[in-house]
């Protein structure tokens, strides 16, 4: 597996304190799976700035001290890039990072709003040849409310990652329904951890993958694993098997998992 979203680094946002936990995480996600992980830290969330070059450093640094103790992660380095106004500037200035040297970039809408502006921000981002993923919409406010408002950032050209705790039920019941609405109606492509800690806020990925395999079939499970694949090696996402709004059958597996 390949997770795309993480606070792995150490001591720079509120993830990761310090290289023991930054090492602990990384162990815990090798016991899961995970082969390769991108760092992305809060950059310009809040107080939280993390510009490229100082994330590059950190990147390189937590592979030397995995390689040294043998574990077997690949870590490359991303930002999770709160919408702000200096966005495109800050591209410019060569202050942001894509997911893995790739052309995909995340950015991270408050949880409050979906910033006005937001669907010209996005077409901006692709002229300038980048594909924005929006992480964990399941936990914006108005898309919980309305899914069809994730329906139009997709239109305009974004992708949206699920983030894995929130389809177990990490973060309560009404996000998790927000995550499994988001996904039946086929709006999400990508799953990730945004792990933080090995256990305050784990990685869940194997077991998030198990529950879209049982809940929507193996091949939205291959769909989703293959797209974070694609995001690590720069390749354009795979076609997105059928819809499943109208099936019922699923509504009912997605309707026990709220009961568990």
């Amino acid at each position: 597996m390949i997770d795309i979203h993480t606070h792995i680094l150490p001591g720079i946002d509120d993830g990761a304190e310090d290289w023991e936990s930054s090492l602990a995480m990384a162990r815990t996600a090798a016991a899961e799976g995970i082969t390769t992980i991108i760092a992305t830290p809060h950059h310009a969330s809040g107080s939280w700035r993390n510009p490229a070059d100082g994330v590059r450093s950190l990147t390189d640094e937590l592979q030397s001290r995995l390689d040294a103790e043998g574990i077997a992660i690949r870590m490359l380095p991303g930002q999770e890039i709160r919408v702000h106004n200096d966005l495109l500037d800050a591209w410019g200035r060569g202050e942001l990072l894509t997911l893995g040297n790739s052309s995909y970039i995340l950015v991270e809408m408050p949880f409050t709003e979906i910033p006005s502006g937001m669907t010209d921000l996005l077409h901006e981002l692709r002229v300038l040849g980048l594909t924005p993923i929006i992480p964990h919409p399941e936990r914006n406010a108005p898309i919980m409310r309305q899914p069809q408002r994730l329906a139009e950032l997709v239109e305009a050209g974004a992708f949206a990652q699920v983030t894995a705790a929130s389809l177990l039920g990490g973060f309560g019941k009404r996000c998790q329904e927000s995550a499994w609405t988001l996904c039946r109606e086929g709006l999400i492509h990508l799953v990730s951890s945004d792990a933080h800690h090995v256990e305050r806020r784990g990685f869940k990925m194997r077991e998030a993958y198990q529950e879209i395999e049982e809940v929507m079939g193996t091949e939205w499970r291959d769909y989703l694993l293959q797209n974070a694949e694609a995001v690590a090696s720069d390749r354009a996402f795979g076609q997105a098997p059928p819809l499943m709004v109208s099936n019922n059958n699923i509504w009912h597996k997605i309707t026990r998992i709220f009961r568990k």
